[in-house]
């Protein structure tokens, strides 16, 4: 027997990006598990990655090019051989290219979070045919853009500082689910005598685990931190030096913060003045004795109408204490922007030839599906192709996506591990591999490494990489140029700038060895300000907000849906919900996966007891969640961990898997953010009573 031991990395949505090790014999994988010397892995592995194995090797993983032979949605299908499949493919898309190559949308986002499995060749594809920009937005624009506007890019504290804070504030995030490695971070800063405080809706595992959990209402985070730099101010709880060096906009902020109240803060929040000033207070005064204070943001606060003004309100926070002073002090929300991705090399935005398609966002798949050709819409959707998605399942108001999907005169092509949701309304499937069995390249959002993905195993059955696939629908399309020739290893050798100072080491060929490289990057990145702002500072005033049509200083924005902004449609629809993922998936992935599937159960309700009490719920039993957009049915828990006012589904089902065949995305909404064009998922009113 041959053993190996092959370098990878998990490419799920996920901060941790972790390095791991893969056990190889005679062609076989029969282990996955993380690497012990890499700093943030640490040799440990989630629950899910840990089973990779098994969903590499699973009975359902789809091995050969399929045809549709049953009504879009039944999922009844033939096997076809990959020549038939992208002759029938290319004979479908060549005349709508004729037409209009706008016609034809892309549609994928983080199946993969690989630079080369991902957008590199598919985006040559794309590129070159001049199909319709698609506006990748549904997980985290939203506060990328806020923070942007504040710090200047996703720059923050690094996860390997954590553990020296003696504050640590956890805020619209669920570690332990999600991200477990800058969990083990701050567990050991509990040990070394930190305080933990999680600002969270619902009464997560994580926040069950902290000092003190603030449950604040849906889309009142902006306001919390409006009420947190108000007392700040007023206590003088500030580092004087650090505004006046480091910070643009102070005077105006004060002027602002005022009319932020500790009592008009609580009742926006449903939270107590207490609440809210003893936060602002540790938060001050941790900072002003000279210790570390650090802030974990998380994706789950900007999933409203004014997630991007939330984002950026509490990110203008460590300036004002001069948090950024200590490695171990200011905000992370994202380490992204530290990654000097090499996107114009992979992309090659060039085979544009200076055309410009229109951009149809993600999130309003359901709508754009459904829309006939118009001069302010231009040609109707003719044909999709589906790559690293699951829309049917993951895109807002799914009844319409699920229509957009079902009509006949829509060509829709899926490459796919299995037969997901999305993939039942498919013309042609195709197999794609697993990341065991290709080449990837891989920056991370909650630390500082690059990292390789070596092949461990030879592709199953007829599967191929994504970029293959795009490799051969360009050949299959009569596209012959020698971008489409470059080879996975090619295109990873691609993947970082090696001209900027951060990654001015990066060789691939050294990387596939070691698996792991660290950027370039300072312990403390703005101790001494250098923010990547247009003035170099903190900016609490933004011009380039008000160049936007945006309010150039922090402020409120009240959800769309809430029973202060909208008490008409609450009257209706009393109770806010949010759905987070559940433990045991990442988004729609690892849903068929039985023994992850068994853990989790069923779809739950999670409803307060009060508000089980006045509809009459027993704890057990199934109940409909329901709006004006659609109803989905799950089974109530009733706990305080939802407070009262709020329900929580933890999310995503695949649909077929649903007892109901829907998940929670029947009742959220397209609308879009307040900037970065990013979803409202959790910005959703509802009602719920007994199934029965």
């Amino acid at each position: 027997m041959t053993t190996t031991l092959v370098r990878a990395t998990c490419p799920h949505d996920c901060p941790d990006t972790c390095a791991i090790l893969v056990t190889v014999e005679d062609g076989v994988a029969t282990e996955v598990k993380g690497d012990p010397d890499h700093p943030t892995t640490a040799g440990v592995l989630c629950t899910k990655v840990s089973r990779y194995v098994d969903r590499t090797y699973h009975p359902d993983r789809l091995l050969t090019p399929m045809r549709r032979v049953g009504r879009k949605g039944e999922g009844r299908f033939e096997p076809i051989s990959w020549e038939q499949a992208l002759d029938e493919i290319a004979a479908r898309l060549k005349p709508i290219a004729e037409r209009d190559p706008q016609a034809i949308l892309p549609y994928s986002y983080c199946g993969t979070m690989g630079l080369v499995q991902g957008e590199a060749m598919a985006m040559r594809f794309f590129n070159k045919l001049g199909a319709s920009f698609l506006d990748r937005t549904v997980c985290a624009t939203a506060g990328f853009t806020g923070y942007k506007y504040t710090i200047g890019g996703s720059i923050g504290t690094d996860i390997e500082q954590f553990q020296d804070a003696k504050l640590i504030l956890i805020w619209g995030g669920n570690p332990i689910a999600s991200n477990l490695h800058f969990w083990m971070r701050v567990q050991e800063a509990k040990r070394r005598g930190a305080k933990l405080i999680a600002i969270d809706p619902y009464r997560s595992l994580t926040a069950e685990k902290c000092h003190q959990h603030i449950a604040v209402m849906p889309g009142t985070d902006s306001a919390l931190a409006l009420g947190m730099m108000h007392v700040l101010v007023k206590e003088n709880l500030l580092d004087h030096d650090y505004i006046a060096r480091h910070t643009l906009g102070f005077a105006q902020l004060k002027d602002r913060v005022a009319e932020w109240t500790p009592e008009r803060t609580a009742e926006t929040c449903g939270i107590t003045v207490d609440e809210v000033v003893n936060l602002a207070r540790e938060y001050g005064q941790t900072a002003l004795r000279g210790e570390p204070v650090a802030i974990r943001m998380n994706y789950g606060l900007q999933r409203v109408r004014g997630g991007g003004m939330a984002v950026r309100n509490i990110a203008c926070l460590p300036a004002l204490i001069g948090a950024w002073r200590h490695p171990a002090g200011g905000v992370q929300l994202s380490t992204s922007g530290s990654f000097p991705a090499n996107k114009l090399a992979l992309q090659r935005p060039d085979l544009l030839r200076g055309r410009l398609p229109r951009t149809i966002n993600m999130n309003t798949i359901g709508d754009d599906l459904l829309k006939e050709a118009s001069p302010a819409f231009g040609s109707k959707i003719e044909a999709v192709i589906v790559y690293n998605a699951n829309p049917v399942a993951i895109a807002p108001d799914s009844s319409k996506v699920q229509r957009g999907f079902e009509r006949d005169d829509l060509f829709t092509v899926v490459l796919e591990h299995f037969q997901t949701d999305t993939a039942d309304y498919a013309d042609i499937l195709l197999p794609a591999t697993t990341q065991l069995e290709h080449v990837d390249a891989h920056l991370a959002y909650g630390h500082l490494y690059m990292m390789a993905n070596n092949a461990a195993i030879a592709p199953l059955g007829e599967a191929k990489p994504n970029t293959e696939i795009f490799r051969l629908l360009a050949k299959a399309m009569g596209m012959d140029d020698p971008v489409f020739d470059e080879t996975d290893d090619e295109l990873a050798a691609q993947a970082f700038n090696k001209q900027d100072a951060r990654a001015v080491h990066f060789d691939w060929e050294s990387l596939k060895r070691t698996g792991w490289s660290k950027l370039n990057m300072p312990a403390a990145p703005f101790a001494e300000g250098g923010f990547p702002t247009p003035s170099g500072k903190c900016e609490f005033y933004s011009e380039a907000m008000l160049a936007d049509g945006l309010d150039p200083l922090p402020s409120y924005i009240a959800n769309y849906e809430s029973v202060a902004s909208n008490p008409e449609l609450a009257e209706k629809y009393p109770l806010a919900m949010i759905s987070p993922p559940a433990r045991n998936f990442l988004n729609s992935t690892f849903v068929n996966v039985q023994s992850l599937r068994a853990t989790e159960g069923e779809p739950h309700l999670d409803i307060h007891p009060v508000d089980a009490a006045s509809r009459g719920i027993e704890h057990g039993e199934m109940v409909r969640i329901f709006n004006d957009r659609g109803a989905f049915v799950a089974r109530a828990r009733v706990t305080p961990k939802a407070r009262a006012g709020l329900v929580v589904g933890l999310s995503i089902w695949w649909k077929k898997l649903a007892s109901d065949g829907k998940n929670a995305n029947e009742v959220t909404s397209q609308r879009l953010t307040d900037m970065g064009r990013a979803p409202t998922f959790y910005d959703t009113l509802v009602q719920v009573e007994s199934a029965s």
